[in-house]
């Protein structure tokens, strides 16, 4: 009944959750953007249905997505209000500007874009969505510039117990924003790709009519998705290299690297025991660490024990080790999704190239179930980024343990969590129900 145990699971749970539908919502809404542009400018009749139909789809998700963002808004005040004294001048900007300039910006020009089918013309009709998902991914921007405080602040002065803010501007040009915001972005592209991959190989499965369309969505899906994939391997490769300048101790956990090394060793495989602060099995492979984390092959790494001790002695004595094992294969899940997503869109980007649509079904059935690693690699690259963070909740200066709120009791946090699973569970059920419903259906059940 530990209210700040309760608390984080809470926090947790309806992160991961809201989570699910926020990459595909910055993924779908540009690549449903550039159908209608190519609608608006050939008059092909194919790019509109595919626009009509994908349009949809990105329609249900972004609705439960709003609704599952809301609740975050709550926790801050609620079950952390010590964190929002302590961040509320900071804090506050970035996400007001959020409401008031890119969540206004895309919901009402998505308004626009649904009752102004017959009342704009084609170009006037796909600029709005443009600017749909320009709001949607300036969105993400800003949620990320005051995430990006969280990771390395910049621009603030501590005054009276509260960080206060000092220079705009170095929050909004935060070298972790410029980092994270385009992996959350590819993450996106690759996300919606593998949804209208896997929608596109379940109507191949089926034999469904209209082949056109789903033969043109999985080319542009393999396209898409090919961009997307590869650049959040690169994007993410510079965001490692930022963290081991940053955060070190996060990329140690990542590496389960007890001890400073140099040159330094990649870990293959790896048991890490927390309590005695070693491996009980471990595959490294020499040199591949340095070069990774430095670019040079003979670069010195932090251990984790070398990087404690100094936290030790610049914060003060406490425990900065976050927990190993889920830092360690949080990481490894994400980079291998990551892997596997890039062989599948290289695969339907061969196949789409040489225009051969006949795949076996089994293999139509291994494509529709690619559709999860998305999901998988979003949520354990997002839980790493926040676990390998502990014990800060602002790094080097807000310690998780001192931002959850002292009037409320684990009973209090235990109610609310309680339902807030069970409205998550209706919502994820109904949010199933709808995309399974107008996927299966497909384009012949959009109207013209």
């Amino acid at each position: 009944m530990d209210p700040l145990i309760l608390a984080r699971w809470q926090f947790a749970i309806t992160t991961v959750y809201h989570f699910f539908f926020v990459p595909l919502t910055l993924g779908l809404s540009v690549a449903v953007a550039i159908m209608e542009t190519i609608y608006a400018k050939t008059g092909d009749e194919t790019y509109l249905k595919m626009t009509k139909f994908w349009g949809k789809l990105f329609l249900i998700n972004f609705a439960l997505g709003v609704a599952t963002g809301i609740v975050q808004e709550f926790q801050f005040g609620m079950n952390w209000s010590q964190y929002s004294r302590f961040m509320g001048d900071i804090f506050g900007a970035p996400l007001a500007i959020e409401a008031l300039l890119a969540f206004y910006l895309e919901s009402t020009f998505l308004g626009v874009w649904i009752f102004g089918w017959k009342k704009l013309s084609k170009g006037a009709h796909a600029a709005v969505f443009w600017l749909v998902a320009i709001g949607s991914n300036l969105s993400a921007l800003w949620i990320l510039i005051a995430n990006s405080f969280m990771q390395e602040p910049v621009g603030y002065v501590l005054r009276n117990g509260r960080a206060e803010m000092t220079n705009f501007f170095a929050l909004v040009f935060n070298k972790n924003v410029w980092v994270q915001w385009p992996h959350v972005f590819f993450a996106g592209m690759s996300t919606a790709a593998f949804l209208m991959i896997g929608i596109s190989a379940y109507h191949f499965l089926k034999k469904s009519k209209d082949a056109e369309i789903y033969q043109k969505s999985a080319k542009f899906a393999a396209i898409y998705g090919t961009i997307g994939v590869l650049l959040v391997i690169l994007n993410g490769h510079s965001q490692a290299q930022h963290m081991v300048e940053t955060q070190p101790m996060k990329m140690a956990a990542a590496e389960a690297l007890w001890e400073t090394e140099q040159p330094a060793s990649m870990s293959l495989f790896a048991i890490p025991s927390q309590s005695h602060q070693k491996d009980y099995l471990s595959v490294r492979v020499p040199y591949v660490l340095s070069l990774l984390a430095h670019n040079n092959t003979t670069a010195r790494v932090e251990g984790i024990k070398n990087i404690q001790q100094e936290y030790s002695q610049k914060y003060g004595e406490d425990n900065y080790i976050p927990p190993v094992f889920l830092s360690y294969w949080f990481f490894r899940i994400m980079v291998g999704v990551g892997f596997l997503m890039l062989i599948v869109v290289l695969y339907m980007l061969v196949k789409s190239l040489k225009k051969d649509y006949n795949f076996k079904p089994s293999t139509l059935k291994w494509l529709i179930w690619a559709l999860l690693l998305p999901y998988i690699g979003n949520s354990t690259g997002w839980l790493f980024t926040e676990i390998g963070r502990q014990p800060w909740t602002v790094f080097g200066l807000l310690k998780t343990k001192d931002s959850v709120s002292l009037a409320v009791s684990g009973t209090e946090v235990l109610i609310s969590l309680l339902v807030f699973v069970l409205v998550y569970a209706i919502l994820i059920v109904a949010n199933v129900y709808l995309l399974r419903k107008y996927a299966v259906a497909g384009v012949s059940d959009i109207e013209y």
